[in-house]
């Protein structure tokens, strides 16, 4: 499918599409752990904090000066209302933040570990 919008896409090319993702799921880290994202148009870090909550800084967030900002992540869509929301990012999909924000779409993903801080 080669991250473009599944518009037009039956659900079992979804399906399909969702096992081949490069993608790191919420359940597997940790607070403490950073992510950063590199997206179409910016650049967002990501600190998992307790409970379901991230400190968020870069990209929307720095252009409206709110940077960092306290937030829960919806999960991550192709573009449209179909959202994955077992996820915190996954390159060719946009990262949907709990206040609405939608970015454009993941081109890479860095996951440094709380462990490997000095």
């Amino acid at each position: 499918m080669n991250q473009s919008p599944l518009i037009g896409y039956e659900l079992g090319e979804i399906v399909n599409e969702c096992g081949q993702l490069v993608q790191i799921n919420k359940n597997d880290l940790r607070a403490g752990d950073q992510i950063l994202l590199k997206t179409i148009n910016s650049i967002y870090s990501i600190k998992v904090l307790e409970n379901g909550y991230y400190k968020v800084s870069g990209g929307w967030f720095d252009k409206k000066e709110l940077s960092p900002v306290k937030t829960t992540i919806s999960g991550c869509t192709w573009g449209g209302c179909i959202i994955k929301t077992d996820i915190i990012a996954a390159c060719g999909l946009c990262l949907e933040f709990g206040n609405k924000v939608i970015t454009s779409r993941i081109k890479k993903i860095f996951h440094i570990s709380r462990y490997s801080e000095n």
